[in-house]
C-alpha cells in the first residue's frame, strides 16, 4: 500500500486553495411527478433520442464534438450514458459499427459496454481479459483523450491486476487529464478493493487530489466519495468525524458553485445530501435538496435500494418533515460522536462495485 500510495501522491504537487462560493438561494421543490432519474442533459438527449429510432449519427456527432473540444468530463459521462442506452437498444450502435468500424468514438463506446457488459457476470475477470485489445484501440483514437484511460483503470480493477500496472495506467491516465473526476474515482475504488477496509488511505489520495484540484473541478468532491466508501463498507478502523465533516463541507462548497436544478453537479450533490443525512446535518442536506431540483441520480440510492427514485423521494418526505429517516439511510450519528462504517442492506454497496 505504501509504494503505490507514495506514487499516486506523487502525482498532486501543487496544491491550490479552493475559495468558497456564496451560498445559492434556495428554489422551491419540485412535485414528486416533477423529480426525474438520471435525466440527460440538453445535449445528450437529442442523441438518445435518435438512438431510440436507431439513429447514430447525433450519438457520433455528439462524441466527436466532445473530442475536438477536449470535454473529458463531458466525453466520459456520455459515453457512460450511451453505453447504458446500447444494453438494452443496441440497434444503433451496430449501424455505425458497420458505417465506421474504426471510428475512435465508437470504439469508446464498445469498450464501455463490453466491460458493463462483463462487469455482471460471476466470471468477470474471465470476460474482461480479453477486452484489453478493444479499449487498446480506442485509446489510440485521440493522445489527449483520458477516457480510454479510464476504461483501462475500471478494467485492471475487475481483473484484480496488481497495483504496479495500475499505477503505468494511472500515470498515462493524468498525464492526459491531471484532474479528471472519472480517472480519480476509478483510483479510489480500485485502492478500496485492492486493500479493502484501507479507508484512511482512501481519504488520503482523495484529499491530496483534491487538494491540487481547481476549486470547480468535480475532483473536490472526491472526499465525499470516500466518505461514502467508508460509511457503506462495514469494515476497516475509525475515520474520525473531523475527517468526514471536512469531505462534506468541501462538498457543499462545490455544489455552491453550480446553479441550482443544474444536471451537471446532480451525482455531486445526491451523494452529498446522502453523506449529510448520514452525519445528522439535516439543515444543511435540506439546502441540498432545494440544489437538487429535479435531478436524482442512481448513484448513491441504487447501493441502499433497488427502487432509488422511491428511496430519495422517501428521504426528502422525512427530512423535509423533520421526521427520522428510514433505516436504509443508516444510523444517524451524534455530530460529537465518532461515525461507525456498516454494511448496507441486500448487498448494493460494496467495496468493488461497478
Amino acid at each position: 500500500m505504501v509504494d503505490t500510495m507514495a506514487s499516486l501522491r506523487a502525482l498532486f504537487r501543487s496544491p491550490r486553495r479552493a475559495t468558497t462560493a456564496s451560498p445559492l438561494a434556495a428554489g422551491p421543490l419540485p412535485a414528486d411527478d416533477e423529480v426525474l432519474l438520471d435525466a440527460p442533459d440538453e445535449r445528450l438527449a437529442p442523441a438518445l433520442v435518435a438512438a431510440g429510432r436507431g439513429e447514430y449519427e447525433p450519438a457520433a456527432g455528439l462524441l466527436a464534438g466532445t473530442r475536438e473540444a477536449a470535454e473529458w468530463e463531458e466525453r466520459d459521462r456520455y459515453v457512460h450514458r450511451l453505453a447504458l442506452f446500447a444494453r438494452s437498444r443496441a440497434e444503433w450502435l451496430d449501424l455505425w459499427a458497420v458505417a465506421a468500424p474504426h471510428d475512435p468514438d465508437l470504439l469508446l463506446v464498445q469498450s464501455q459496454l463490453a466491460v458493463d457488459h462483463a462487469w455482471d457476470s460471476p466470471a468477470r475477470a474471465e470476460l474482461l481479459r480479453p477486452l484489453s485489445p478493444l479499449i487498446t484501440a480506442a485509446a489510440r483514437g485521440d493522445d489527449r483523450d483520458p477516457v480510454p484511460w479510464r476504461i483501462a483503470l475500471d478494467h485492471a480493477r475487475g481483473t484484480n491486476a496488481g497495483h504496479k500496472y495500475f499505477e503505468e495506467l494511472w500515470e498515462a491516465a493524468v498525464r492526459r487529464a491531471p484532474h479528471h473526476s472519472g480517472c480519480h474515482v476509478a483510483a479510489l475504488r480500485y485502492l478500496a478493493t485492492y486493500w479493502h477496509g484501507s479507508h484512511r488511505e482512501c481519504f488520503d489520495f482523495a484529499d491530496l487530489a483534491a487538494q491540487d484540484a481547481p476549486p470547480d473541478s468535480l475532483v473536490q468532491a472526491l472526499p465525499a466519495r470516500a466518505a461514502f466508501g467508508y460509511l457503506t463498507d462495514g469494515c476497516g478502523p475509525e475515520v474520525p468525524r473531523a475527517r468526514l465533516d471536512a469531505a462534506a463541507d468541501r462538498a457543499i462548497a462545490l455544489s455552491a458553485r453550480f446553479p441550482a436544478a443544474d444536471p451537471w453537479p446532480a451525482e455531486v450533490r445526491n451523494q452529498l445530501m446522502y453523506l449529510l443525512v448520514r452525519l445528522e446535518r439535516r439543515e444543511a442536506a435540506r439546502a441540498q435538496l432545494h440544489l437538487i431540483g429535479p435531478y436524482v441520480t442512481s448513484f448513491p440510492w441504487d447501493r441502499l435500494s433497488d427502487d432509488p427514485l422511491g428511496h430519495f423521494l422517501g428521504l426528502r418526505d422525512h427530512l423535509l418533515a423533520g421526521t427520522e429517516p428510514p433505516p436504509e439511510a443508516g444510523p444517524v450519528p451524534s455530530p460529537r460522536a465518532p461515525v461507525r462504517p456498516r454494511a448496507e442492506h441486500g448487498g448494493h454497496a460494496t467495496a468493488d462495485d461497478h
